[in-house]
């Protein structure tokens, strides 16, 4: 799978956070903003696309924003699958491990054990963002926190509804907008023995006939733009208490997340930083 680059610099750190911002209405895989460290005040604004980015809008954006044309690079193709679960190990969260099916014999019995391969979706657990999901989901159950209905809202693998479902006594339904993503998600339900508490379907947010009701717990490790995109529609399928696990946020973007969160709700209960991402578990109500 082939993945593109654009890169492109501009003087002062709001500067290029802005940039970094307007960039996600393309729809890249991810931003980074990185300080030259020369002491030109230079920072740099790149990200990533799983597609040839939009050519136009990137100028568009670099014009608005006072800085030089992105430069635009192919990463080399390799199978990154293959190399992926060459270099996987098992992740530690909380009460739950994921791992490979390579590492299935070294999994403690007192763990919870999550068993996803390599694949072309999103969501083997070693990410931050993924960790973050599953500690906040560990945490809330320690905390007592029983939920009975759970979304799993741009699910990639499914790891975080099958890992509500091994916590409580809970039914999941994950979905993603990629068919790909909802395939991989399926064959893990099966392999995972959860194929009669956890249904997966492709849907952009709650917008499939079997999300149309209400959740105890929603999950959405996603961008900080669909999630900012997706709080009405997360507010009118939770009930008052309702919590809500928001992911996919680089620490930059967790204040403005949770300020429009706010405005339909939703109150901070806790935050879970990892690395350069945030993980914010918001209870409605």
């Amino acid at each position: 799978m082939a993945l593109y680059h654009v890169l492109t610099a501009l003087a002062g750190e709001r500067a290029a956070e802005a940039l970094a911002e307007a960039l996600e209405a393309l729809d890249p895989v991810a931003t980074e903003v990185r300080d030259h460290d020369d002491d030109s005040g230079l920072w740099d604004v790149g990200a990533h696309f799983a597609a040839p980015p939009d050519a136009a809008g990137l100028a568009l954006l670099a014009n608005l924003h006072g800085a030089p044309d992105f430069a635009v690079t192919r990463v080399e193709d390799r199978d990154w699958v293959a190399q992926v679960r060459a270099e996987l190990t098992p992740v530690d969260a909380g009460r739950f491990v994921v791992f490979g099916g390579h590492d299935r014999e070294r999994i403690p019995v007192n763990r919870i054990g999550l068993e996803i391969e390599a694949a072309q979706a999103f969501g083997t657990g070693h990410h931050a963002t993924t960790q973050g999901c599953l500690i906040a989901l560990d945490r809330l159950a320690r905390r007592g926190f029983a939920p009975r209905s759970v979304a799993d809202i741009g699910g990639g693998t499914g790891v975080l509804a099958m890992a509500a479902v091994s916590a409580w006594r809970a039914t999941a339904i994950a979905g993603d907008i990629d068919p790909l993503a909802t395939t991989t998600a399926c064959e893990n339900v099966a392999a995972n023995g959860f194929r009669l508490g956890i249904g997966c379907v492709t849907a952009a947010g709650f917008r499939h006939t079997r999300l149309r009701r209400r959740y105890d717990l929603v999950c959405a490790n996603i961008l900080a733009a669909p999630l900012r995109a997706l709080a009405p529609q997360m507010a009118a399928h939770q009930p008052p208490g309702g919590v809500a696990v928001l992911s996919g946020l680089l620490a930059r973007q967790a204040a403005g997340v949770l300020a429009v969160y706010r405005g339909w709700g939703y109150r901070r209960i806790d935050r879970i930083p990892i690395q350069d991402w945030t993980t914010l578990v918001l209870r409605r109500g």
